[in-house]
């Protein structure tokens, strides 16, 4: 689905490139990237919270063996956010 999304978009802005009119041609061009941009944060969004349901599970289950692993647990278990911060990144240089 988001395959054939995508392949609406480019041909959408391809038909608005080959027109005349480079102001809405560039509008639209504007447009696609403000919605690239958030298509990017929610999949990296989904793709956070997907990793951070098992890793936050066996942190808690080592924590519970060994309370002493609680800063590993926590290391792992803020890793993934680091993911979130790629969609960030593109966000903004979009």
């Amino acid at each position: 689905m988001m395959v054939l999304f995508a392949l609406a978009l480019v041909a959408s802005s391809v038909q608005a490139q080959d027109d005349t009119h480079s102001e809405e041609a560039s509008s639209v061009h504007f447009d696609a990237a403000k919605l690239g941009a958030g298509i990017a944060l929610g999949l990296c969004g989904v793709g956070t919270g997907l990793s951070q349901g098992p890793i936050g599970a066996a942190a808690v289950g080592m924590i519970a063996e060994d309370s002493s692993k609680f800063v590993t647990g926590l290391i792992f278990t803020a890793l993934p956010e680091t993911i979130v911060l790629f969609g960030f990144l593109a966000l903004f240089l979009l």
